[in-house]
């Protein structure tokens, strides 16, 4: 990739939509909800806090997430789909 984020901002590589649910039953594209997990493929070099020290992200590349729902913005980089978000924007590393 070739695209590196800024200060503390994350790019993340979201999972597959489901395509059936536990049960077997097969989820039209309608109906298919936004993945919120997915796995980190950039991190930005950190952010500057008030007294002037960089403060280091604490993701790494490789790094499987969960993060909010509508957090981040989409981008699409040689056909693949991406999110650009705060590193304050995701939940949890699984």
């Amino acid at each position: 990739m070739n695209i590196k984020p800024l200060a503390d901002r994350v790019i993340v590589a979201p999972a597959a939509a489901e395509e059936k649910t536990k049960s077997g039953i097969i989820i039209p594209d309608t109906a298919k909800e936004k993945p919120q997990r997915g796995e980190i493929v950039a991190v930005g070099e950190g952010k500057v806090s008030e007294q002037g020290v960089l403060v280091k992200p604490q993701l790494q590349v490789g790094d499987q997430v969960l993060y909010g729902k509508y957090a981040g913005t989409e981008i699409t980089v040689d056909g693949q789909d991406y999110l650009i978000m705060r590193e304050s924007d995701i939940f949890a590393v699984v």
